[in-house]
């Protein structure tokens, strides 16, 4: 007998079905043995008569293959809180497939209460809860949703390494010492930004990825070392056009989920407008801060092209350092100089733009430097030499030189995107096995010691 997931016993009245599942909860009332059965669709009531004998060995988290009737409920009691709560099916055989031990963790109820290392370690048990489970189904759900949008708008998905190079694009790089090439190192990609523009050069025109980003940065509840971004690059359009795409990309996941946007189109805020009215860049439209299915959704634009260092008191991006000056700009960045034009600099504005979602800030793009003499020139206002510029971004900066296209992109965070959707806290909510607030992962036990052997293989030591 083909297997039936819990939730489709709504549909098989006086039909009999096999279940396999974990017993989510045990009721004994003496001849009668009631279990609910628990799969990845949801839960069933089973019964079991006297003559089952071994539904008096079953304790919570076995699981268990039960074979039976599909009925109807008494009237007095239809469980209108689930799904298939006007069902249960009368077992007719039950196979134990696998016992369970006394659970280390609860798996009832929402779990917010519980420790995070905790649950953390046992994040397979924590998975088992049906908010979690809700979670990950939802992620599988926008992935999908996602995909579907770009590819009906002529996007390619395309992915890029994990081992790259290091590259200054806002926060620590995460390195990978080579093990065939002592003394140097690969890095973990922050953000696919030089793939992706390089994939415009190559001639893709749209592209994306659901890309992993890795930051050896601080954690907080918004942010994980390791995050997922729905990386977006089209050749040949203005900072209007893909704007317009990533906001239809949001109308379209947030309405096919059933909840509201507050404002169409997207209010737009200029970075100074929002830091006077809101003060900040990053904000919340709703005056009711408790409708929980209702996103507010807005653009923030032209933000500075450079802002100062307070550590070394020099001129730095922004945001990353292949964001264009708006076209205004460019002829006075090509003669400006650092130390003689600063305020000027500070003036300047680049083509760069914010999408920012109850509070969050929930997606970074910008139109591209597709120069190699404005690229070279912000290298020089940032400090860089032309040797170091060469060593670290050469291979960019050369492949402008052979017939570069205009182009433009934008990264929204699927975790932060997902938080918002599910009214969840914390981004760790919506990630299957996330690290802790000091970035460990206690099921794996990492980041964890290596033996000498695997060090003298890489050239390294542990310095005391």
């Amino acid at each position: 007998m083909k297997r039936t997931l819990a939730i489709n016993t709504i549909n098989k009245e006086e039909q009999e079905v096999m279940l396999i599942g974990w017993v989510q909860a045990r009721r004994d009332h003496g001849k009668l043995v009631f279990i609910d059965i628990r799969d990845r669709s949801g839960i069933a009531q089973v019964v079991f008569g006297p003559e089952i004998k071994e539904a008096g060995d079953l304790r919570l988290e076995y699981l268990i293959k039960v074979n039976g009737l599909v009925k109807k409920r008494p009237a007095k009691m239809v469980n209108d809180k689930i799904a298939t709560g006007g069902y249960e099916v009368g077992a007719a055989g039950l196979e134990i497939l696998s016992k369970s031990e006394a659970l280390p963790i609860s798996v009832d109820g929402d779990g917010y209460e519980m420790d995070e290392e905790v649950r953390l370690k046992y994040r397979y048990l924590d998975l088992r809860r049906e908010r979690m489970r809700d979670n990950i189904l939802l992620r599988d759900k926008v992935c999908t949703l996602v995909r579907e949008y770009l590819h009906k708008n002529d996007f390619v998905e395309i992915e890029t390494p994990l081992l790259t190079k290091t590259s200054p694009e806002g926060a620590r790089d995460f390195l990978v010492p080579s093990r065939t090439h002592h003394g140097k190192f690969y890095a973990l990609p922050q953000a696919p930004q030089q793939y992706k523009q390089l994939l415009m050069i190559a001639g893709f025109e749209r592209y994306f990825q659901l890309a992993r980003a890795i930051r050896d940065e601080d954690t907080r509840g918004d942010r994980q070392p390791e995050h997922t971004q729905i990386d977006m690059e089209m050749s040949f359009v203005t900072e209007k056009e893909i704007r317009d795409m990533a906001e239809g990309l949001m109308v379209y996941l947030v309405e096919s989920l059933g909840k509201k946007i507050l404002k169409k189109p997207f209010p737009v805020f200029t970075h100074e407008e929002a830091v006077k009215k809101f003060g900040a860049d990053k904000f919340d439209l709703r005056e009711n801060k408790e409708d929980k299915n209702t996103l507010a959704f807005a653009w923030v634009v032209d933000f500075p092209l450079f802002e100062r260092d307070e550590n070394t008191k020099q001129l730095t991006f922004a945001h990353n350092p292949f964001s264009a000056p708006k076209a205004e700009h460019v002829e006075k960045l090509l003669s400006a100089s650092a130390k003689k034009d600063e305020k000027e600099l500070l003036d300047m504005r680049a083509q760069q733009y914010d999408l920012v979602c109850n509070g969050y800030e929930l997606a970074s793009g910008g139109v591209r430097i597709s120069n190699p003499e404005v690229q070279r020139k912000i290298f020089e206002i940032m400090g860089l030499s032309p040797e170091l510029t060469e060593s670290r971004f050469g291979h960019l900066i050369h492949a402008y030189e052979y017939g570069a296209p205009t182009h433009a992109g934008i990264a929204p965070g699927l975790d932060r995107l997902l938080m918002i959707l599910q009214n969840e806290p914390n981004i760790r909510e919506v990630i299957a096995f996330p690290k802790t607030g000091d970035g460990r992962d206690p099921m794996m036990d990492a980041p964890s010691e290596v033996d000498k052997k695997q060090l003298d293989e890489l050239g390294l030591e542990i310095k005391k």
